[in-house]
């Protein structure tokens, strides 16, 4: 029977070794703004994904979709093509994309499309859509959305005071949006709102980081080791998350995510080597963590902090990582710690070869990280 788990486990691990941060979904980011008698927004997207008709409420890496193969062809098109491909497309998608105006439902007219050029495939490309709709005389507010296979939508309202920002989940519309500003989110607002965010990025998105959570989680069967190492981890990418998104300190992708890759192997190997925790590992962690944190701000970087309510929205992100790792731990002790961590074999049968198949995994994230 164990050698059983043993193999299902290193199965269900090796299923995730896929280039992840190259093919994590990440939400759309609009912005808008009135000019006179219309609405005009600019998408900043990922086209390929529309294009290639991936359900975005499906996966949280385009890797595991059905239409990954033609997604990682549409990557490598020039802009030209991609451009054609995607206004072939919009036709179809505008009908499933709303700017509803004082309840009713408005028309879009496409502008523009501007891609950039293809660097490395294995990143998502940027590019950003420009659509009008309409303004009635007298109108005095807006709801925006679009249809759940398009994925999450941050909407950023411009050119007024104390303008709208929200994230909306995949399907989802916005409450009204009063046209002449004043929709602001309260700090409060902000600060619950951006805990979803964050809790999403470790759960389910965050596969490298679960890893290394893991990493920590099945080094000792006792309770002291584990808090000692994700005290020392929190309280790092706290730092650093904080630090990247006020803007104080930046280290391109190219480099955080192989290391985060090497956290992950450095953790799962010690794992086999020691049966405890070493007065060093706890500082090894911190530094990692340091590097993790840089991960999350990246992230954070890509959605954006409103400006009037920066610290709440970045303390609900910081929240939400920190319940997500909390529930990697304890769905962790549920399914094993609970019923085998007192057992004699526990570490033979459970924690190493668990250990082994994550190391293998960072391991296989390290060398495509770094070959790109």
């Amino acid at each position: 029977m164990f050698a059983h788990l043993r193999r299902l486990a290193l199965g269900l691990l090796l299923a995730l070794a896929q280039p992840l941060a190259a093919h994590e979904v990440l939400p759309s980011i609009g912005d808008f703004q009135q000019d006179g008698d219309t609405l005009a927004f600019d998408i900043r997207t990922n086209l390929e994904g529309f294009v290639a008709g991936i359900d975005l409420t499906l996966t949280a890496d385009t890797n595991a979709a059905p239409e990954a193969a033609s997604y990682d062809s549409l990557r490598a098109l020039p802009p030209a093509a991609l451009e054609s491909r995607f206004r072939s497309f919009w036709p179809r998608m505008a009908p499933r994309v709303f700017v509803r105006i004082d309840g009713v439902d408005q028309p879009l007219t496409l502008l523009g499309v501007s891609v950039p050029e293809v660097g490395d495939v294995n990143l998502p490309r940027a590019s950003t859509i420009s659509f009008t709709a309409p303004v009635p005389a007298g109108a005095k507010t807006v709801q925006v959305g679009w249809a759940a296979p398009f994925g999450a939508l941050v909407i950023r309202q411009n050119g007024v005071d104390k303008p709208y920002d929200g994230y909306l989940e995949a399907g989802a519309m916005s409450d009204p949006i009063a046209l002449g500003g004043g929709d602001a989110m309260s700090p409060a607002q902000a600060f619950a709102s951006y805990i979803p965010i964050g809790f999403d990025h470790i759960v389910p998105k965050g596969l490298d980081h679960i890893l290394f959570v893991l990493g920590l989680f099945f080094l000792s069967t006792q309770l002291r080791p584990l808090l000692w190492q994700v005290s020392a981890f929190t309280i790092a990418h706290t730092v650093t998350l904080g630090l990247g998104a006020l803007g104080y300190v930046a280290v391109p992708a190219s480099i955080v995510e192989p290391v985060i890759a090497a956290s992950i192997v450095f953790v799962a190997v010690e794992n086999i080597l020691t049966q405890g925790l070493s007065r060093w590992r706890p500082v090894v962690v911190f530094c990692f963590g340091l590097l993790h944190g840089l991960g999350f701000a990246s992230v954070l970087g890509e959605i954006g902090l409103p400006e009037g309510n920066f610290f709440p929205a970045l303390i609900g992100f910081n929240v939400g990582v920190e319940l997500g790792q909390l529930a990697v731990i304890t769905a962790a002790f549920l399914l094993v710690g609970l019923w085998f961590r007192k057992k004699p074999w526990y570490r033979a049968r459970i924690s190493v070869p668990a250990s082994g198949a994550i190391a293998l995994v960072g391991a296989w994230w390290f060398v495509e990280r770094i070959m790109g």
